[in-house]
């Protein structure tokens, strides 16, 4: 009954208000509608009678009892397409498939901070569970490219010839071009025991399980590890485990980039993260296109780069570095040339260098950084200019220096880095065990000059005919 003197609604908008009560209070029944397996053909399963979303869960029904997890990776017709998350054995046809209705998310949190995960998010550590987190999407959020703060801050990262000649800015994205055997890992470890930055989370996308712990345990150490997250998914996952690995990784930067901390992101490899996306993209008809690389890989590596670098006013930064493998050392294998074309910068690693035992083996005349220019000062940027000069001098000259064949008053040029090359090699070599901030680098740079010459030394002109006066050089 109303109260005496309460004001009087009209009957219809009574009614509709009583009804929307009524329905928040009902829920509606969720029916799940179960299909079966019909094929499979390698890791490809195919199945009937069920509908889910591209990106949906799925369980597959198991020996034993046991569930395995799939993921809705196409369909075509009634037919869907998945690919499985884990081991596929003791599968039967006509297996039970069900939908679970929900979309793939990740633990984030400040939890993650020293733990080793897998691509799902479970520990592979034996720390016991990660508690105090919460979920998020595998895929992020895209942010305006209007709202992204501007690159402006440099970050140190510990390497000297990085910081000096091609400085990296905070939410900057960086490739790692590299062959096997070059030293890039130990690159990485260097950078996540040296770096200024707050966080810093490693994705090891298809490496050898071997590599995984020696990456952890020698060279990133416990140093590193207590303020790094770690997520593996080595090269016997699943193509689906690897590509949720390199989202995760992606995923727990992001947190951190939200709660205003500046990540470093180091991921190794892309080229695998490409090679798991192909298997997929293969396995479901996909037609491939560039050297066997069908166009869903193309438009998947800028969906992942995308994410990282500086975020919203007032937020953090995500700093990125992307080892890509150049097979061959084939600077134009299709993964290098199209993570080149849309990274903000590049660090090769020489073969060259590297069995001549000079490492870091950066190639400096073949790097580059995009955003140097934005973030240091005109000084610091001439003398990186001057540098690079002068060591392109030499080594265009090398064969002529090192037969005797070139003569000293030539070239200027030439003899001023025929003169400074000693100090440059150990201006670009470092060892693992010995870190150099930003500002140490930019004073050894400037500090470059050429050697004053002895008070009794001879002119050059007397020198003997038959050698080589810069032998020594």
């Amino acid at each position: 009954m109303t109260a005496i003197g309460a004001p009087q609604l009209p009957r219809g908008p009574r009614w509709i208000r009583h009804l929307d009560s009524a329905r928040a209070r009902v829920q509606k029944p969720r029916f799940i509608v179960e299909g079966r397996l019909t094929r499979m053909v390698g890791l490809t399963l195919e199945a009937v009678g069920c509908h889910a979303p591209v990106g949906a869960r799925c369980l597959v029904e198991g020996p034993e009892g046991q569930d395995i997890e799939a993921e809705v990776v196409g369909f075509a017709g009634e037919k869907l397409f998945l690919m499985p998350i884990g081991r596929v054995q003791g599968i039967v046809p006509n297996a039970r498939v069900t939908p679970t209705g929900e979309a793939y998310d990740v633990p984030v949190g400040p939890a993650l901070l020293g733990r080793i995960l897998d691509g799902s998010g479970n520990p592979l550590d034996g720390k016991g569970p990660i508690t105090h987190t919460h979920r998020a999407p595998l895929t992020g959020r895209s942010i305006n490219p209007m709202a992204r703060q501007p690159i402006r801050e440099p970050l140190d990262v510990g390497i000297r010839s990085i910081n000096a000649l091609m400085s990296v800015g905070r939410g900057q994205r960086m490739g790692l071009f590299a062959g096997s055997g070059v030293g890039k890992s130990v690159l990485l470890g260097m950078m996540t025991k040296y770096t200024t930055a707050d966080v810093i989370v490693v994705g090891l996308i298809g490496e050898r399980g071997r590599e995984v712990k020696e990456f952890i345990e020698n060279i990133l150490g416990e140093a590193g590890m207590a303020r790094a997250v770690v997520i593996a998914s080595p090269a016997d996952d699943s193509p689906v485990m690897r590509l949720h690995g390199a989202a995760l990784a992606t995923s727990v930067a992001e947190y951190f980039r939200d709660q205003g901390r500046n990540v470093l992101l180091l991921m190794d490899s892309l080229t695998r993260y490409a090679q798991a996306q192909r298997e997929v993209a293969l396995a479901i008809g996909e037609p491939p296109a560039t050297k066997g690389y069908p166009p869903s890989v193309f438009a998947r590596i800028p969906q992942l780069v995308e994410r990282a670098g500086n975020g919203d006013s007032g937020g953090g930064s995500i700093t990125a570095f992307y080892t890509v493998l150049t097979e061959g050392d084939d600077q134009q294998d299709p993964i290098a040339d199209a993570a080149r074309a849309i990274l903000d910068g590049h660090v090769v690693l020489s073969r060259e260098l590297a069995e001549a035992g000079h490492y870091p083996a950066i190639d400096v005349e073949a790097s580059i950084s995009r955003a140097m220019t934005e973030i240091v000062d005109p000084e610091h940027l001439a003398a990186a200019l001057r540098f690079k000069r002068i060591y392109a001098a030499y080594r265009q000259h090398r064969d002529l220096i090192s037969v005797g064949a070139y003569q000293p008053g030539s070239d200027p040029q030439v003899d001023e880095a025929i003169a400074l090359y000693p100090q440059l090699t150990r201006f670009l070599q470092q060892g693992m065990d010995e870190p150099t901030s930003l500002a140490d680098s930019i004073a050894a740079l400037r500090a470059l000059r050429p050697p004053e010459p002895a008070p009794d030394a001879a002119p050059a002109a007397a020198a003997p005919t038959g050698g080589n006066p810069y032998a020594s050089g």
